[in-house]
């Protein structure tokens, strides 16, 4: 059962991220990588079954995944993942950002724990579903975000579940920023897919949602927010 108790509203509002939205051409791969092909995708698929074919497939999400699955689930449980935590610790030259302002977006980085949904999906085809779930989620070739099988515990017992982690090798890897630096970068960076405060909104509306108080994303969204406001006051006195 999912734990629906909405908390305070965030203080990042739909209305500030209106401020700062903006779509920037895409500029396409980072210089040294490449996109994946779908035979790499294939391959992955068929290495993450290699290691754990499960008779139910679960996806652990903690960020976008929440707010925007693009996948059929038949389910889904509140969930922990101990070991990890959610963190802005993954630098974008394209989506939401680019390379002259790159933005930055959540990953499960080591140490922690991190409270997040934990859903069922379909038990057909368990090939094409991680297939579609690599394509989303993975980002360049080669990739930061990488998949792998966790631990996650619910209230009706622990659960195997794929989930999106940080390779701290990876070229994308930002590591542990200060929050005010991490408020700075969200604030202003965007690309083709809009902007970073939006996708900052989406997830801690969703949280608060469904009732996960992450108190590193409160804070966040408070600099965030404060971070917007003072731009449009100078704006203004410009």
């Amino acid at each position: 059962m999912k734990n629906t108790t909405r908390l305070q509203g965030p203080d990042l509002t739909a209305e500030l991220v209106a401020c700062v939205e903006r779509f920037e051409p895409d500029p396409g791969p980072e210089p040294g990588t490449t996109e994946h092909t779908k035979a790499e995708f294939d391959a992955m698929v068929q290495r993450l079954l290699g290691e754990y074919e499960p008779e139910d497939l679960w996806v652990f999400a903690y960020g976008s995944l929440i707010w925007n699955p693009e996948f059929e689930f038949v389910e889904s449980r509140s969930a922990t993942a101990y070991g990890w935590h959610r963190s802005f610790c993954l630098k974008l030259t394209r989506w939401r950002g680019t390379r002259e302002l790159p933005a930055l977006m959540l990953a499960l980085d080591r140490g922690g724990s991190c409270n997040g949904l934990a859903y069922r999906l379909p038990a057909q085809d368990h090939c094409k579903q991680l297939g579609l779930l690599m394509f989303r989620e993975i980002d360049a070739n080669p990739p930061t975000n990488v998949p792998r099988w966790i631990t996650v515990k619910t209230e009706t017992g622990i659960l195997r579940a794929l989930a999106f982690v940080a390779a701290r090798d990876g070229m994308a890897y930002a590591g542990k920023l200060p929050m005010e630096k991490v408020a700075h970068v969200l604030a202003r960076a965007a690309g083709h897919w809009g902007s970073a405060a939006q996708y900052l909104y989406r997830t801690v509306t969703m949280l608060n949602d469904h009732g996960i108080r992450d108190r590193n994303m409160w804070r966040i969204q408070r600099l965030v927010a404060q971070e917007i406001e003072q731009l449009m006051c100078a704006v203004k006195k410009s």
